[in-house]
């Protein structure tokens, strides 16, 4: 079964920086696309930076220059380095894979992690 954690959430101050992580574990062949995504309460789940498994990355306008995805297919983990932190940005930061399993493909997500920026 394949499972997504991610890490590295908390509290910071306005133009903080923080840097999340998402590892991917259990058993599967490959996986393409990752993600991240965030939702705050009442909002709808936006989708924030995306990362091909080459390292092709693309990025929403709101955090184009702020936030950076990277990869690192060995150990089966994206990050998101997030600086310029602003209160808006507060949410709870979820990641997606697109993984290949054995006798499927499809996208998993994780739990997420808790991001809250104060002002």
């Amino acid at each position: 079964q394949v499972q997504l954690v991610e890490s590295g959430g908390g509290l910071v101050q306005s133009g903080g920086s923080l840097r999340l992580s998402c590892v991917v574990s259990g058993t599967f062949l490959r996986i393409y696309t990752m993600g991240w995504y965030r939702q705050a309460p009442g909002n709808q789940r936006e989708e924030l930076a995306g990362i091909s498994e080459y390292g092709s990355a693309h990025y929403t306008d709101s955090v184009k220059g702020r936030f950076t995805i990277s990869r690192d297919n060995d150990k089966n983990t994206i990050y998101l380095q997030m600086d310029s932190l602003r209160p808006e940005d507060t949410a709870v930061y979820l990641c997606k894979a697109n993984v290949v399993e054995l006798s499927t493909t499809g996208d998993h997500w994780g739990r997420g992690t808790q991001v809250t920026v104060s002002s």
